[in-house]
């Protein structure tokens, strides 16, 4: 599989199951669009009311040489493997608990209505999250290291349950041979020292709820009696952070909508207010919505991450401490 885009004046072309990447020049990314297709005959052919005959010739044959050498189109060894491997026993590494179906922000675009999920407001108990932690167990199978994290609503409304199950988790550990990874993710209205403590011996990830900019965040994360947020919150990422040891993640989390489309200068907040690990998402919710994004927005939001990624280059280049994460979190460090 063989993955095409442009970026910033550049072609990038990425072979998916070899992950070799090539910033390659006009005619080469053209003919690498062709090149499964057609032969190379036709692809003269096609092309020829760009380029010359021997520009596309000449492609044609680094196109080939890089066939050969394993590093474009190349075959996916696993794709024998599919069958054998839906075949396997069904084995469980991680769960997400919804500890608290409760939520103490009123935010806009809450796919969790405020932490109901459709439903009544109320706490998961401790005998329910213990048995959550029994099931992870029975059904790991050899797997040793084992991933649970703590969701809502907001997870510190039921911070009693939360440090009563870490405990449990951490004494079946060392009967099932087992290691637990905990995670927290939290909009940061309850931090305070002691969760702050606790978090940073016990969650190996915590995710820091917050959209950037101060008139963006209150705009879409508003407290329950429409105040803004983001200088209650703030200040309190800011000290965990500062406290949080290094063998110990976190991650600041934001949604972009229609309404900060220039989303990369939410990040550029996060990073100037001293957060080195960020990730922005795009805000999902029907086009009905006056903050969702639509079918109009989509060539600004894509200009707006080529604008974020020359922001992201030029920290680098600066040898700024800044990492940008999108969808597909790293798994040592995200959160499930």
């Amino acid at each position: 599989m063989v993955h095409q885009y442009k970026n910033n004046g550049y072609n990038i072309v990425l072979d998916v199951n070899s992950g070799a990447i090539h910033v390659v020049d006009d005619v080469s990314y053209d003919v690498i669009a062709l090149y499964e297709d057609h032969t190379p005959e036709e692809i003269v052919a096609e092309l020829s009311g760009t380029y010359s005959e021997a520009e596309v010739k000449e492609a044609c044959e680094e196109v080939a040489s890089l066939v050969k050498d394993g590093e474009l189109f190349t075959k996916d060894e696993y794709e024998n493997y599919i069958m054998d491997f839906k075949k396997r026993p069904t084995v469980v590494k991680a769960l997400c608990l919804h500890i608290a179906h409760d939520c103490n922000l009123a935010c806009r675009y809450c796919f969790a209505e405020e932490g109901e999920y459709h439903g009544h407001r109320e706490l998961m108990s401790y005998e329910v999250g213990k048995k959550a932690l029994d099931f992870l167990i029975a059904n790991s199978g050899s797997r040793r290291n084992l991933e649970v994290d703590f969701f809502g609503g907001e997870p510190l409304m039921n911070w009693q349950v939360v440090k009563d199950l870490v405990k449990y988790g951490r004494e079946q550990e060392k009967l099932h041979d087992k290691k637990f990874r905990f995670t927290l993710t939290t909009n940061g209205v309850l931090l305070n020292d002691e969760v702050m403590e606790f978090c940073n011996k016990e969650m190996s990830n915590v995710v820091l709820s917050l959209d950037g900019r101060k008139e963006v965040n209150d705009n879409m994360r508003p407290t329950l009696n429409d105040k803004g947020s983001h200088d209650i919150i703030l200040p309190k990422f800011k000290k965990l952070i500062e406290t949080r040891p290094k063998d110990k993640y976190y991650y600041i989390r934001g949604t972009f909508t229609r309404e900060n489309l220039d989303f990369s200068e939410d990040v550029m907040h996060f990073a100037n207010e001293g957060f080195a690990l960020t990730s922005v998402e795009p805000v999902v919710g029907d086009e009905s919505n006056p903050y969702a994004l639509r079918e109009e927005d989509m060539p600004k939001v894509f200009e707006e991450y080529e604008n974020l990624a020359v922001k992201y280059a030029d920290m680098l280049k600066e040898g700024k401490d800044f990492k940008f994460f999108h969808f597909m979190i790293d798994l040592n460090q995200g959160p499930c």
